[in-house]
């Protein structure tokens, strides 16, 4: 079971407005510390259908945003997407078309892909999630050490971030049940199921079933 980290693995597909971003980092990771001034680059130049709808807010056709949901600059939204009550946009955040970003859930310096879906009180920080990517309810993406060292991602060899803060790297379909985190730098790979209640650390190969932290099986 390969454990893929390089982006042209993790991800299929990507909105047009973020090709080029995602072409020119071979890791997903490298991507965190370029979003907030890509963002402002494609507000600049603007995206056809697109709205600014304050100061450093880009906003696709039919996204429906609760009154109570926050949402600070710089961010794009994509079309079709729903940001809920009580939602936290903290700025330095992208997303694909069709995305929910649910009740309660706060989100800074990420990317989401289309239709990814973060529903209930998650919080996903520095972290990139690929295409139809799911976290359960009370999901987080821990983007800190307790060291406040730069993070390693360990798979079949370490990667040196040399970034203090990454989150979680999800591929297209992953999909982490209820209650988990996501341990800074965790990879889970395409199509690869989490069970709730667990703690992810490390780098997890695609099409699996992730029992617990240590229990991976290949999907039948």
């Amino acid at each position: 079971m390969n454990k893929l980290v390089k982006t042209k693995d993790l991800y299929s597909a990507v909105p047009e407005y973020l090709t080029r971003l995602f072409e020119e980092c071979e890791y997903p990771w490298q991507m965190l510390p370029k979003i907030k001034d890509y963002i402002l680059d494609i507000i600049k130049r603007g995206i056809e259908g697109y709205t600014l709808i304050s100061s450093g807010v880009l906003v696709g056709e039919n996204v429906k945003i609760y009154p109570t949901a926050t949402i600070e600059g710089p961010a794009i939204i994509g079309s079709g997407s729903e940001v809920r009550p009580g939602a936290f946009i903290r700025g330095n955040v992208i997303t694909g078309q069709g995305c929910v970003i649910g009740n309660s859930s706060e989100l800074k310096n990420c990317i989401l892909l289309d239709k990814v879906q973060i529903p209930h009180y998650n919080y996903i920080g520095d972290s990139i999630l690929g295409n139809r990517a799911h976290t359960g309810a009370g999901t987080i993406c821990s983007n800190l050490k307790s060291d406040g060292k730069a993070v390693v991602v360990h798979g079949e060899q370490d990667y040196e971030t040399g970034l203090r803060k990454v989150g979680g790297i999800l591929a297209d379909g992953a999909d982490v049940g209820c209650g988990s985190v996501i341990n800074p730098g965790t990879v889970i790979g395409k199509n690869t199921s989490v069970y709730p209640l667990t703690s992810l650390r490390g780098v997890y190969p695609s099409d699996c079933i992730v029992k617990d932290t240590k229990t991976v099986v290949k999907r039948v």
